[in-house]
């Protein structure tokens, strides 16, 4: 699998940093999409074991270092026996390119997937489940129903009592994801206006290198109880990760 630049400068910038002092066995879902391809070389590289469940055909996409393993992420059934023993569920199965024209997949793949992750983690009482959300509320109605469905998700965590990460991105900057740069000036100005300053906190842009920080981050903190990784969290993982971060932390 070729890497990108980007993912290139991420991989030097995280070699940088001190590695964790435990390793994670960690399985994921939705591993062959855009922040999943991004997120498991530097998983690897911090020295965890990953376990990638994917579609056949599928295994060409990955790097050779984790582990593949073959199932339906629609049915628990076919990948429940193969969770174990990793002990952190990442969950990043989704719809790509998210628009209103795919209400109906949000709830046929989207919703699906993450209740057939929730119920096989909450039966093997799985110690860390991470799952990617996003941002709400918002005022966009355009996206509402991709909105309920994260929401919907979140709610189903909290019933089966997991001990969770959910972080909640509004647009994630990356290759093939650019066009919010033109927002920047925008977004920036709204941050200091006091009555749009929530807002445009909660739903800022977070690039692709600030997203898989705060999924690295996730993963080497586990949680008792459920922590909730808004916008400005993401954007500071990679501060918490750095020598400083971790003194301060000590």
């Amino acid at each position: 699998m070729a890497a990108s630049i980007s993912d290139i400068r991420l991989l030097l910038k995280v070699k940088s940093l001190p590695k964790s002092a435990e390793s994670r066995r960690v399985f994921i879902t939705g591993g062959t999409g855009y922040i999943g391809s991004s997120l498991i070389p530097i998983l690897i590289e911090r020295g965890h074991r990953v376990r990638v469940l994917v579609r056949p055909g599928s295994k060409a996409k990955l790097p050779a270092a984790c582990e593949v393993v073959s199932g339906n992420a629609l049915d628990a059934n076919t990948y429940r026996h193969l969770i174990r023993p990793s002990d952190t569920f990442i969950h990043l199965v989704g719809v790509p390119h998210p628009s209103p024209a795919k209400a109906a997949e949000f709830r046929a793949v989207d919703l699906v997937s993450a209740r057939e992750a929730i119920a096989a983690c909450a039966e093997l009482g799985m110690r860390h489940f991470i799952y990617l959300s996003v941002a709400h509320p918002a005022p966009l109605s355009m996206m509402k129903d991709y909105i309920a469905v994260r929401a919907e998700c979140e709610g189903m965590i909290q019933e089966r009592h997991l001990n969770s990460t959910i972080l909640r991105p509004w647009y994630v900057l990356g290759p093939g994801h650019r066009w919010p740069y033109l927002l920047l000036p925008f977004y920036k100005a709204s941050e200091w206006l006091p009555f749009t300053r929530a807002a445009a906190l909660r739903l800022g842009l977070v690039t692709l290198d600030e997203l898989i920080l705060a999924l690295i981050e996730a993963v080497e903190s586990p949680v008792q109880g459920i922590r909730i990784v808004g916008v400005p969290e993401i954007r500071c993982a990679g501060l918490k990760l750095s020598p400083e971060g971790i003194r301060k932390s000590a």
